[in-house]
């Protein structure tokens, strides 16, 4: 099977002079705490209180999805030589690539500018997984295709929901 193929060849390939920086992309995904940061700290620069809120709930939806998924289809994660420990759920879809690219789909609408570097975190954060021997390519691939679905869906929603008048000066 080609997925397990790529999957041992990326951890017979890995550097190990970059390991601790594919276990720590791991580890900032965790739960879409990075996301959840990088969406504060865009919230207060931009004294936007809705873009935290939005980051927040895109996280929320994405690891419930996460989760669903993983009762849905129980794929047994890959144990080939793995740098971190091997989360006892199932791998498919991969809830740090799903929660990655929809939370970097929404900042990416939400910061123009900063498109590049949230999808390139994104796709580093779901790659590590792969590297770290913990998920299998089409884990991360699927993941990431619903976190995008996911995210526009949101906005789509965001988008259409009613504004609150504001009182009058």
């Amino acid at each position: 099977m080609l997925d397990h193929h790529v999957e041992h060849w990326v951890v017979a390939h890995r550097v190990a002079s970059l390991d601790w920086l594919f276990v720590w992309l791991s580890h900032a995904g965790d739960y879409g705490l990075v996301w959840l940061a990088i969406g504060l700290a865009l919230a207060v620069v931009t004294r936007r209180a809705g873009t935290a809120v939005l980051v927040a709930a895109v996280v929320a939806v994405a690891e419930l999805e996460s989760a669903f998924g993983k009762l849905l289809i129980p794929r047994a994660r890959p144990h080939d030589d793995p740098l971190i420990a091997v989360p006892h759920s199932h791998a498919f879809p991969s809830g740090h690539a799903l929660t990655s690219f929809a939370a970097a789909t929404v900042l990416a609408r939400l910061a123009p500018r900063l498109r590049a570097p949230f999808f390139v975190l994104a796709a580093a954060i779901a790659y590590s997984r792969v590297y770290n021997g913990v998920h299998w390519p089409s884990d991360v691939l699927a993941g990431a295709g619903l976190g995008v679905a996911t995210a526009l869906l949101l906005l789509a929603v965001a988008c259409r929901a009613p504004r609150r008048a504001r009182p009058a000066d």
